[in-house]
């Protein structure tokens, strides 16, 4: 299970914003004394696939570290959001990759927070980005991010990064360059994304394809830490890990979705919405289904066990569902509306692959 205070993602940015001397001991090394700091997301980085490879990665494999927890569910929707806004997923209420808003009509549709769409099209026209993550990002600091230029004005960017300043790329040859040009500007924290690490994974699994990307990734690192003068740590976290799944994929029981008035989520966390007066109904079905291959949980058991970090006001509590489909086996569980049914490694649950992140620290090496 996550937590969400101390040495956690939703702790991360707070900590790393304090003065120096309140940073608290669980930052590695130079992250706690530097007076500057530049935090890099890699997208999909998960502890236990990094660890046994660490000797193809020398520059991260060099630096200061500690694992730390990502969020439930573990998707880069609400990992990011947690990041970005120091909150818990129930304090800032993007609580899944997939999650359920009010259509045009005010009916209930599911939207795809990433892409900001339902079955209504794209959503901004009826759900407005600004104002659905509660915590204002980074305090509401205009902190410069350095991502894909392509995200710049999406539904998701706006939710989670409204109030900063966008310095977007187009090859990851020039996030270093604008890293660097920020932070002799004089920023005294920068936040940068790369996605790679994940796309790979999505497409590919952990072969050799995945190796080839992490050394890339190494070397992104390596040059940051070039283009960085000491006084300035790079700081180096994911937001959740991967589960490679391959061919192991279920449709979901055609009498689970006849139960069932809609299904949210993802392959790896699914969420059941039951009909009026069937949630027990649902919840014992789903139980019998899948109970040998997944955690099957209430709302109400989801609550009570803080997986998104404490208690859900009615506005988050009706983004979800009534039954929670969390998978502890390396098995997708695929629904019609999923789309893309071919990736390779999938993340979501709540597994120690999924959870367990990386959280890397070193001082800047460019030469006075």
């Amino acid at each position: 299970m996550p937590r969400y205070t101390g040495r956690s993602l939703a702790g991360l940015v707070p900590a790393l914003r304090a003065d120096p001397d309140a940073r608290p001991g669980w930052l590695p090394g130079a992250a706690r004394s530097a007076p500057r700091c530049v935090l890099l997301v890699l997208d999909g980085l998960g502890h236990e696939q990094w660890w046994p490879r660490r000797a193809m990665t020398p520059t991260m494999a060099a630096m200061a570290g500690v694992p730390i927890e990502s969020v439930a569910p573990t998707t880069t929707a609400t990992a990011l959001t947690s990041i970005t806004t120091g909150a818990a997923p129930a304090d800032h209420g993007l609580v899944g990759y997939r999650l359920v808003v009010d259509g045009p009509d005010g009916s209930p549709e599911v939207m795809n927070a990433l892409r900001w769409r339902t079955a209504s099209g794209d959503a901004r026209a009826f759900v407005d980005p600004v104002g659905f993550v509660r915590p204002e990002p980074f305090g509401g600091d205009p902190v410069p991010v350095v991502s894909r230029r392509d995200f710049e004005g999406s539904g998701f960017s706006t939710a989670h990064l409204r109030g900063t300043r966008s310095v977007g790329w187009s090859l990851p040859s020039t996030i270093p360059v604008a890293v660097a040009r920020l932070v002799d500007e004089g920023e005294a924290f920068v936040y940068a994304y790369y996605e790679g690490v994940d796309k790979i994974a999505h497409i590919a699994g952990l072969g050799d394809e995945y190796d080839a990307e992490l050394v890339f990734a190494d070397r992104l690192v390596a040059d940051l830490l070039d283009v960085l003068p000491p006084d300035v740590a790079l700081v180096v976290t994911a937001d959740h890990g991967e589960v490679e799944v391959g061919d192991r994929v279920e449709p979901i029981d055609e009498a689970v979705l006849e139960e069932a008035a809609l299904v949210s989520g993802e392959a790896r966390f699914r969420w059941f919405h039951a009909r009026p007066g069937r949630a027990a109904a649902l919840a014992a079905l789903v139980a019998e289904r899948y109970g040998q291959t997944a955690w099957v949980r209430t709302v109400e058991e989801v609550e009570e066990g803080r997986w998104f970090g404490g208690a859900l006001d009615p506005v988050t509590r009706a983004r979800l569902g009534d039954v929670a489909l969390a998978a502890c086996e390396p098995v997708a569980y695929l629904e019609p509306a999923d789309g893309d049914t071919r990736l390779v490694c999938r993340h979501g649950s709540l597994t120690a692959a999924e959870v367990v992140v990386p959280l890397l620290a070193a001082p800047g090496r460019r030469a006075p």
